[in-house]
């Protein structure tokens, strides 16, 4: 059996095997610029909502805490709530450094240690953009995404383009751990 083959002709014809070009050409238009307006849609997501790390730092694990020089604490952090309704169990207190701190990406909580047995618990947000926090050095917490920085002891603006500073979060010191309060 003879197969039919499609013909593109630019006149109609009343030949039933004839398409006619415009149309053909049409379809392709659209089908083309549907795929330009999909990779568009693509790229503009990913403008929205998180923003990658810069070039050069690496992501973070989200459930391990993130330690004073950017590298991450060993083991994840419990998140089983505390003895006597302390609240969420977030780390012993050796883990967190004298002069800098961990992040804790699943409770957006930053815990420093500004001086030797003094603690202190920020949000994790910055308050430019949103973006989180990726690292506590030399006494700041570092946001990765316009460069603000906060300072560890009060969670003040130490540069970049943050309007003020980190929020407090509540937190209990006891029998050597730390919980963010309920």
């Amino acid at each position: 059996m003879k197969q039919q083959q499609s013909i593109c002709t630019d006149a109609p014809s009343p030949d039933s095997t004839s398409v006619p070009c415009t149309e053909r050409r049409t379809l392709l238009r659209v089908a083309g610029l549907t795929g330009v307006v999909g990779a568009v849609g693509v790229g503009l997501a990913a403008c929205g909502g998180s923003s990658p790390a810069p070039a050069g730092t690496e992501a973070q694990n989200p459930a391990a805490p993130t330690a004073g020089s950017g590298t991450s604490a060993a083991g994840a952090p419990s998140t089983q709530a505390g003895q006597a309704g302390q609240g969420t169990e977030l780390a012993a207190t050796s883990k967190i450094p004298v002069g800098g701190g961990l992040i804790f990406p699943n409770q957006k909580v930053v815990v420093t240690q500004p001086a030797a047995g003094t603690f202190k618990a920020f949000s994790s947000t910055c308050t430019h953009m949103g973006c989180q926090v990726n690292q506590v050095t030399n006494g700041l917490i570092e946001c990765p995404c316009h460069g603000s920085q906060y300072s560890i002891a009060d969670g003040s603006v130490k540069a970049g383009p943050a309007p003020r500073p980190l929020p407090s979060e509540p937190i209990t010191v006891q029998g050597g751990q730390i919980f963010l309060s309920a």
